[in-house]
């Protein structure tokens, strides 16, 4: 498969008073033509800043600290805003998670949807209305032609939801980033918008970034799985490697939190993750570790390859463990 989008050792630090936050911290991964690349990982994470530094939307106090992002060979990160108007909603779209922050309570929907389409394309907005309501059927609103005449407070939170999806893939994206889509929608209606973007990601062809902090989800639609902790990656592989022999700590300490077992408790994984400002020496994760050691709180553990996947942990540093946990 050829890699459509390439991340290399990417930093983003938002300078506050308090100190420099390091949101995104040496990350680095592959994105491939089609696929779908899951991202998983609690509040705090950095999983939805890494996906607005993919798409050019990190603002101050935030900054780009370093790393490279390819997109079909060119550095997004080199880009001046002019270029990236260009690319952004075009070959690159966002789907946000709160449609309320992102549509205009003052236009139709249909005018909303139909000013994505012109932005990037000749001619009147009007002239792209038909256009917009035939986007708004291929996201399953029902009564399209009299839906696109709405403002978005008559419409409900997953009909809101469907036309931010509807405004993403009006150019025929070929990168679609879906930062927490669901989050905000009752379990019914998150089914139906996640089948919508599946759906749709294969009509059009294109390769989708998902971020949530919904493991089993990712479980079901990814192709690879990235687990996020504390703006590092400490782990990276296939769905069959996560679901049926995770490596990580963390990995598994997700995993074992949803699992539902009658007349016993679910889980949890104890503390909290630390502050970027100032986090912890060595493993980010080793104050919350059952199998941290003393390496794990001085070094921090490179991403190695093993058993097909990338693990950042110690514990599979062949060689170096010397003492048990």
């Amino acid at each position: 498969m050829s890699i459509i989008l390439d991340v290399q050792n990417l930093k983003v630090y938002y300078e506050l008073g308090k100190g420099v936050v390091k949101a995104v911290d040496d990350v680095s991964f592959q994105l491939y033509k089609g696929e779908v690349l899951g991202i998983a990982g609690e509040s705090g994470s950095g999983k939805s800043t890494l996906g607005q530094a993919i798409a050019g939307l990190i603002r101050p106090p935030g900054r780009i600290a370093g790393g490279k992002v390819y997109y079909k060979g060119k550095n997004l990160l080199e880009l001046k805003e002019t270029e990236w108007r260009k690319i952004r909603g075009k070959e690159i779209s966002v789907i946000f998670q709160d449609p309320n922050s992102y549509l205009n309570p003052v236009y139709t929907v249909g005018f909303q949807v139909a000013e994505a389409i012109e932005a990037h394309n000749n001619g009147n907005l009007k002239h792209y209305i038909p256009r917009a309501v035939e986007l708004l059927k291929m996201v399953r609103i029902a009564d399209a032609p009299k839906r696109a005449s709405n403002y978005p407070f008559q419409l409900s939170g997953g009909m809101k939801q469907r036309v931010l999806t509807s405004i993403a893939i009006a150019n025929k994206p070929e990168l679609i980033i879906a930062d927490e889509p669901t989050s905000a929608l009752d379990v019914t209606v998150q089914a139906e918008v996640v089948e919508l973007l599946l759906e749709l990601k294969k009509e059009l062809g294109s390769s989708m970034i998902f971020i949530t902090h919904d493991l089993p989800l990712l479980l079901e639609i990814a192709d690879r799985i990235m687990v996020m902790y504390a703006g590092k990656i400490v782990e990276l592989g296939s769905v069959h490697n996560i679901r049926n022999e995770p490596l990580h700590p963390y990995t598994r300490g997700l995993l074992e939190s949803v699992k539902y077992e009658r007349k016993t408790r679910l889980k949890s994984i104890p503390g909290s993750i630390p502050s970027l400002i100032s986090p912890p020496p060595g493993c980010r994760f080793a104050p919350r570790c059952p199998f941290a050691y003393s390496k794990c709180r001085t070094v921090e553990p490179p991403l190695i390859l093993i058993n097909g996947r990338l693990v950042a942990c110690h514990l599979f540093n062949e060689g170096e463990r010397d003492e048990q946990p």
